[in-house]
């Protein structure tokens, strides 16, 4: 049939035109269902891929794609530009793509990177539902997990030892005397928000704190939702008279919270932020936090996907974090001047 495009072959398959493309051009990250269907349809319409077309599709690109959670995140933003400086230097040109802690905004640009034949993907999974990301997995193309992982799928990754920071956090307030913490957690489908939350009930436990159930509320790696968790602890009757966020976007949610409220951080509330994000030191005042370091973690991954690429295995790389004591956390007040 002639002028047929591959947009008609995706929409007589009913896929999307970028698994079309990747059907026609061997690309093995598509599954057994989606070849049927477009082969079927290549069938029906007589179509005719073009043969230099093709031939380009199946070389290097010597580009990389970096599908990260949310390019607000000042967190991500730095580990993605040490990632992209890094491929610079390997020679590579890195994709950016933001997953916005959404599923199914991962899965778009998962199907655009593909369709762009990059050579290597680093990917921060989102969790929940990982259908496409097992899929990635399967099909040969070299990827790498980056800050989260999916436990089931065995990719390179690198990652930050949350325990050790977050122990030296906990342990930080129960020696000024805080008996009753508030934690601001992540959400339990990332591999972040449920290491974090086991390193604080260790943490709290280890250090004879109480383990009231109210003290702990759950987010989403947003900072409204670091707001929410902070107003919800502190209108308890009870109220906990120190609170740990999760992230970075998390705990300037909860410092807008205590400005709202005329609390004084440092003073009437402790408070330890996660990240050290640039604008955390030059506040008033500066906010004692968990660190990770987000230059190495986007250094590193790169680094392990060149290493994929050339055919090789690495084995995961975790890096530490650690406390950063400044003037957000003093000893403990009854909660009177609140």
């Amino acid at each position: 049939m002639p002028g047929v495009t591959i947009r008609d072959v995706a929409a007589r398959a009913g896929v999307s035109p970028a698994t079309a493309s990747r059907v026609l051009s061997g690309h093995p990250a598509t599954s057994v269902l989606s070849r049927e269907r477009v082969e079927q349809a290549v069938a029906e319409l007589g179509f005719r891929p073009n043969a230099q077309a093709r031939s380009l599709r199946s070389t290097r690109t010597s580009t990389i794609g970096l599908l990260i959670s949310d390019v607000r995140n000042p967190f991500f933003a730095d580990l993605a530009h040490a990632a992209e400086q890094q491929a610079l230097e390997l020679g590579l040109i890195t994709l950016l793509a933001n997953a916005n802690e959404s599923v199914e905004q991962q899965n778009r640009y998962l199907d655009v990177l593909l369709a762009q034949r990059v050579d290597g993907l680093i990917l921060v999974p989102q969790g929940g539902d990982n259908a496409n990301v097992e899929m990635l997995a399967s099909s040969g193309l070299p990827a790498v997990f980056v800050d989260r992982v999916i436990d089931d799928i065995d990719l390179p990754s690198v990652t930050a030892d949350n325990s050790c920071g977050m122990g030296e956090a906990v342990q930080h307030l129960a020696e000024l005397g805080h008996g009753r913490i508030g934690y601001i957690s992540g959400p339990r489908s990332a591999s972040t928000g449920r290491e974090r939350f086991a390193a604080f009930q260790a943490a709290t436990l280890a250090c004879g704190l109480e383990q009231d159930p109210e003290l702990v509320v759950f987010g989403d790696f947003k900072a409204g939702s670091g707001a929410a968790g902070a107003r919800q602890l502190l209108d308890l009757a009870n109220a906990p008279t120190a609170l740990i966020a999760a992230d970075g976007l998390m705990t300037m949610g909860a410092v807008r919270v205590c400005q709202e409220l005329g609390i004084r951080i440092g003073e009437d509330l402790s408070l330890v932020g996660y990240d050290d994000i640039d604008a955390f030191a030059i506040m008033r005042p500066a906010l004692t936090l968990i660190a990770q370091d987000a230059d190495e973690m986007g250094r590193t991954a790169v680094r392990l996907l060149h290493q994929v690429i050339a055919g090789e295995k690495p084995e995961p790389v975790v890096l530490p974090t650690r406390l950063m004591v400044r003037k957000s956390t003093g000893p403990a007040t009854t909660g009177e001047n609140r």
